[in-house]
């Protein structure tokens, strides 16, 4: 290598023949002649050309800097403040900033780039929120020395002060902005819009007013704000305003704007945006088009989700995933299943969505080997640590009654959450096994995890299933304690715990104390008079919930003509299917009808029942449970007639159910026809249904017993033939005495 006789032509040349290098992209050659240089043991004295090594370190592999670091401090470069943010900055974008703190400390002279990298790089390049403190606290600690940050800086710690929730910080940050004289620079008011929004949305409403400039940044983070927030209303409302005034929304305003139609079920105004992104050409953007995808499914018009689906040129797992949700919400169940075979055959990874979709799909179809199927699925995607998978995998399981796999699936969670625990009361409340749900609460009070509105729906929901009121109460005062007990959902689930406890008074009481009822609040506390015999007072409660001014529903419709028929009110109930239905107060469903055929036939009005199944419009069809009370009603008041015209019905459409098979036996038993009665209890072994017996819970000693009809080898037999032995001598006295 020849070296010119002059050092400083010499070093100007070997520093423009490096940077010329470096500009072409040759990283690798820029190091491979610095380093022949140093192996003949001449030093480069243009300061300036160190800042190009740096940059051709960063290129190819970051531990090349240390030795260039080296030769900085040899040469004593690092006095120059250029060469010490350069090496600054090196560490930063290497993700050193141990190193990179290191340098700027031993820096004799900072500058406000000096400021700049330091902070920068503490925020943006550190994941963890520790650096990020450490950043703000170094910008805070410059700023009060006078450095003056740049713009891209100011956007990053608002940023930061935003995602750490910071929300002093960031309102002192705000203050030192306007002291500056950098309120008025618009990407940073957006900024400050996005930390307000985040914290509050009146007060990023009250910053956007004062706004003077306002880009579509800034109306698409008030439309996204208020999107994500209780007041979708609001969000729509901005987006109108912007398109007044001619701003032409982004891919984000539009995406945020169909978040609030789906929160909304704004349907129609959803069909206009959707008009507004063809006209504009953003149905090219996926975003735009999953959201569409989204909000037609949730505003339950699966066809125009399907058009948009297959409308999308390039489709992402969020649009597989999107279509199948909506399939799944809308019980689409086979579709589903279509929808997720072409995603196979399409040979798109399922995720964690997808899995969760399919394991509703097995709750649905109640389906044990698909469940374990795609159990199998989630091991082989590695997603068994996932929370959301795993509290989906153990909700399946427990609809499907495999309570033993859900409760393996809990056991072995390295960390329950509030939603695991819950799901799992749930489950086993689900599979009939009350006392094991209270045994899991109570394992859950002796965690740090705090029970929430969801759990305790749960735990009443046990506590209503074992019908025990000393549990009820031990339930109803920890929803007390827990502050939870004027909540509309949780008080109206502790009324139906005391009213199935046969309990009317305390769950009156309870009805009392909810400060806002609802019309399901109105209906519980209706069923709970019909459900233990006290039906007038029930129907007194209709004039009092119009009063209030809510009107009857569905449900409420036909928990009074339940309370009817159990009471057996014929004309009231006749007359209040009559003020409800023809009205139009309520849009009469079969379960209506089927209510009314109860009502008429435990009246022993077979024949009006029977009418009134010949009368039904609109293609409703008599459901089984009709068809049953005839059938019920027949063996009652031996009308064999009707009772042949009833049974084959009942079969039909409940060929699996023991009851119709039963009701049918015990018809032909009380009419005397033997032959009959036992080929209906042979037919039933032959199609293998499974008979459900009949049972009484009774509390013993704080341990519930149950005990079958015509059980004889219970513990408690003795006992229990005695006590019925006294209690049906009683009865014949009761009867004498009459």
């Amino acid at each position: 290598m020849r070296v010119p006789s002059s050092s400083l032509a010499w070093n100007c040349n070997w520093c423009s023949r490096l940077k010329e290098l470096l500009y072409h992209g040759k990283s690798q050659d820029v190091l491979f002649h610095y380093r022949e240089l140093k192996k003949i043991g001449l030093e480069l004295t243009d300061h300036s050309v160190f800042a190009v090594l740096l940059k051709a370190c960063l290129n190819l592999s970051p531990t090349h800097g240390n030795s260039i670091h080296g030769s900085l401090i040899k040469q004593g470069f690092l006095a120059f403040t250029s060469l010490g943010n350069s090496m600054v900055d090196f560490y930063v974008k290497s993700g050193d900033l141990g190193s990179a703190l290191l340098v700027f400390n031993c820096m004799p002279n900072k500058d406000s780039v000096s400021w700049n990298v330091i902070v920068h790089g503490h925020l943006e390049r550190a994941a963890a929120a520790a650096s990020s403190g450490r950043g703000l606290w170094f910008f805070t600690q410059a700023w009060a020395v006078g450095f003056e940050p740049n713009i891209s800086t100011l956007v990053l710690v608002i940023q930061t002060c935003r995602n750490l929730k910071a929300f002093e910080v960031g309102q002192m940050i705000h203050g030192s902005i306007i002291s500056a004289g950098y309120s008025s620079i618009t990407s940073v008011q957006n900024s400050l819009l996005n930390f307000y929004a985040e914290l509050g949305m009146q007060l990023a409403h009250n910053l956007f007013d004062e706004m003077t400039d306002r880009d579509v940044i800034s109306w698409s983070v008030m439309v996204a704000g208020y999107a994500q927030s209780e007041e979708a209303t609001v969000s729509l409302g901005f987006f109108k305003r912007m398109i007044d005034l001619g701003i032409t929304p982004d891919g984000q305003s539009v995406v945020s704007v169909l978040k609030a139609c789906s929160k909304l079920m704004a349907i129609r105004m959803g069909e206009s945006i959707h008009g507004f992104v063809i006209s504009r050409g953003l149905d090219y953007d996926l975003f735009v088009q999953n959201s569409l995808i989204d909000l037609y499914s949730k505003c339950n018009d699966v066809n125009s989700s399907l058009r948009v689906f297959h409308e999308t040129p390039e489709k992402n797992v969020v649009s597989w995933n999107s279509l199948l949700s909506g399939l799944v919400q809308n019980e689409k169940h086979s579709e589903a299943l279509i929808l997720f075979d072409s995603m196979r055959k399409a040979r798109v990874d399922s995720d964690e969505v997808t899995l969760v979709n399919l394991l509703q799909l097995c709750k649905s179809f109640l389906d044990p080997y698909h469940c374990k199927l795609i159990h199998s699925r989630v091991l082989r995607r590695g997603f068994e640590l996932n929370e959301l998978v795993t509290n989906s995998l153990i909700d399946a399981y427990a609809s499907c009654n495999l309570i033993n796999y859900a409760w393996s699936q809990f056991s072995i969670m390295k960390t329950q959450d509030a939603v695991t625990w819950s799901t799992m009361i749930a489950g086993f409340t689900h599979c009939g096994m009350p006392d094991e749900a209270i045994a899991v609460f109570r394992e859950m009070s002796h965690t740090t995890e705090r029970p929430n509105s969801i759990t305790m729906l749960h735990l009443l929901e046990a506590c209503s299933l074992s019908a025990d009121l000393k549990r009820s109460r031990w339930a109803h005062g920890i929803v007390i304690r827990r502050e939870l007990a004027s909540d509309v959902q949780v008080g109206t689930a502790i009324l139906d715990m005391y009213s199935k406890c046969g309990s009317v008074e305390l769950s009156r009481k309870v009805f009392e104390l909810i400060p806002h009822k609802n019309v399901v609040t109105w209906s519980a506390i209706i069923t709970a008079y019909g459900m233990n015999g006290i039906p007038n007072e029930a129907l007194a409660l209709l004039a009092e919930m119009k009063m209030s001014g809510l009107k009857p529903n569905q449900v409420t419709a036909l928990s009074l003509l339940s309370a009817c028929s159990h009471g057996g009110l014929v004309e009231e109930g006749l007359s209040l299917f009559e003020e409800l239905i023809w009205d139009h107060e309520v849009e009469p469903s079969l379960e209506h009808y089927s209510c009314l055929v109860d009502l008429l036939a435990r009246a022993g009005k077979v024949d009006s029942a029977m009418n009134l199944i010949g009368r039904l419009r609109g293609g409703v069809k008599p459901s089984a449970s009709a068809w049953g009370a005839v059938l019920s009603a027949c063996r009652n008041y031996e009308n064999y007639e009707f009772g042949a015209s009833a049974l084959p019905q009942v079969l039909e459409l409940e060929p699996s159910s023991s009851a119709g098979y039963l009701l049918a036996s015990n018809m032909y038993a009380s009419g005397h026809s033997w032959v009959d009665a036992s080929k209906m209890r042979m037919l039933s072994k032959e199609r293998g249904v499974k008979v459900t017996a009949g049972y009484s819970l009774v509390y013993v000693n704080g341990k519930a017993c149950k005990f079958l009809a015509g059980e004889n080898h219970h513990s408690l037999s003795d006992e229990l033939q005695f006590a019925i032995q006294q209690l049906h001598s009683c009865m014949k006295m009761d009867i004498i005495c009459r």
